[in-house]
């Protein structure tokens, strides 16, 4: 018998939890609906699920305390880290960039494609089993081999990416070298190097990096991109750190050397 893991869902509209529930419950997961952040709490209490999706908009609790209430939890248990996704409006930008500096694992804004909402949490899920000690599929939070990657060698550790970022500063080194950005290239690297394999579309990128996305094209992302990978090709010419998905959108890539010649 099959191990489906638990998504906790954290949710107060009846018609968004339906979809969710169905669509998760579709694809080999136990979906645990909770109407209000008291309820997501005593759920988490009594069993860390594998994955929490957050509203931002709950009645009782605003999401982004709901999240630091769940870390907290999560850290006093003593397990493993459980990966949070929020859900958020799409006209409010704000909700996803504090939901991203609070540490959550990615965000989908409302109305969103169910079928990409799998995805991401699938997507979350496989991060999350590389990054857990050992790296052994079916050991995250009853993370079944489908989606934590069989293949994967049980020994198999998460490098340690070469960035280092100074927020303070908003200052970048890379290999131990200090980059010479501008505003804009920060903001793009700092989201990236921030999630690690996480895929940003370009309309995502110039929502949360750019001051007025309206004003701004794809076109200006792929040029800044651009000065990005020559900057970083200076300090490390072998090394490709930034991934393109051609109609998709970028990513940091995962798996980069410790260090270089």
């Amino acid at each position: 018998m099959s191990f489906k893991p638990r998504i906790l869902i954290a949710e107060d509209e009846s018609g968004i939890a339906d979809t969710l529930q169905y669509v998760l419950k579709s694809d080999g997961f136990t979906p645990v609906w909770c109407a209000t952040a008291e309820e997501a709490i005593a759920q988490f209490a009594q069993e860390p699920p594998a994955l929490a999706i957050l509203d931002v908009g709950l009645p009782d609790l605003n999401g982004f305390e709901l999240f630091k209430r769940l870390r907290a939890l999560n850290q006093s248990q003593g397990g493993a880290e459980v990966p949070m996704l929020f859900l958020t409006a799409r006209s409010d930008e704000i909700d996803r960039v504090v939901g991203l500096e609070l540490g959550a694992d990615d965000y989908i804004a409302k109305p969103f494609s169910p079928r990409e909402l799998v995805a991401r949490v699938r997507t979350i899920l496989r991060r999350s089993a590389r990054a857990a000690p050992g790296g052994a599929a079916g050991t995250n939070n009853g993370v079944p081999p489908q989606i934590s990657g069989a293949t994967a060698p049980a020994s198999s550790q998460p490098p340690a990416m070469p960035f280092a970022l100074d927020n303070e500063r908003m200052q970048i080194r890379y290999y131990g070298r200090l980059l010479e950005l501008s505003r804009y290239e920060y903001g793009l690297l700092r989201l990236l190097v921030q999630r690690p394999g996480r895929v940003f579309t370009r309309d995502e990128l110039l929502q949360l990096v750019w001051d007025d996305a309206s004003d701004s094209f794809d076109r200006t992302v792929d040029a800044h991109v651009k000065t990005l990978r020559a900057k970083l090709k200076a300090v490390a010419p072998d090394v490709e750190p930034i991934r393109t998905l051609r109609g998709t959108g970028y990513a940091l890539n995962e798996e980069l050397p410790h260090s270089v010649p």
